[in-house]
This record gives structure tokens, C-alpha cells and sequence, in this order.
């Protein structure tokens, strides 16, 4: 996916592995990074991965190894960025809980908009006119 950040009116983007697990989405970094930096002070991030886009907030919540569970699905799913990076002592593992999701859907070649809006807990799917 490609995971967006931003400080001082500052945006960047890269491609991460991501993982999920109950609903919230886990990623990976070091701690010199730049991305490091800009969620420490703005923890609003954005995801997008095909026609879906999210938004959410994200929170370092500890070290890699300490995730047994992250573990073993990163490794499942990306095992060689497991093997380089996840016992690095740099690393630290993020956790985004969305806040909006939105896709395009076509039915029957007509487009529509899905959004789900966590806070509120709605859905809505709307024609695109």
C-alpha cells in the first residue's frame, strides 16, 4: 500500500507492507526515517491501495518482536523485509486505526462511491453522477 504522511504542510508517500489484523492496519519502520518523524508530530495518515483510499490515525505501540502476531504474518506475507529489518533496533512497529475508508464500486458498469465513516459508524454508497 501507499502509506501518506505529512508535517509542516509537508506530504510524502512511499509504499509499505502492511498488515491487518482486527481491523486496524500495521506497518513497520525505523526510527531515523522521515516518516518517523512527521507521525510523531502529526499522527493523521492516509493509505491507498488500488481504488481504496483510508484515512486514519496512527501510534507507534512498541518494537516488532514484541508483536508476536505481527510477526508471524509479516513473515508469512513479506518475509524477506522480515528477515532484513524486523529485529533491527531501529525498528518500531505503527498501528492505524481508520477513521474513513472510501472506494469506488461499479455495478453493472455504473460507478458508485462506498464510504464508511468510523467515528460516526456509517455507511453510504452513492451514485457517481
Amino acid at each position: 500500500m501507499v502509506l501518506s504522511t505529512s508535517l509542516n504542510d509537508k506530504v510524502t508517500s512511499r509504499m509499505m507492507s502492511i498488515i491487518v489484523i482486527d481491523g486496524k492496519f500495521y506497518f513497520q519502520t525505523d526510527n531515523t526515517f522521515r516518516k518517523y518523524q512527521q507521525i510523531q508530530g502529526n499522527p493523521n495518515v492516509a493509505l491507498c491501495a488500488d481504488n481504496i483510499q483510508i484515512e486514519g490515525v496512527c501510534n507507534e505501540v512498541g518494537r516488532p518482536q514484541l508483536s508476536p502476531e505481527f510477526c508471524k504474518l509479516y513473515n508469512e506475507n513479506f518475509s524477506v523485509s522480515y528477515k532484513l529489518y524486523s529485529e533491527l533496533e531501529n525498528e518500531r512497529l505503527f498501528e492505524i486505526i481508520p477513521t474513513y475508508i472510501q472506494k469506488w464500486i461499479y455495478v453493472d458498469g455504473k460507478p458508485f462511491i462506498g464510504a464508511f465513516d468510523f467515528k460516526n459508524k456509517i455507511y453510504t454508497k452513492q451514485a457517481y453522477i
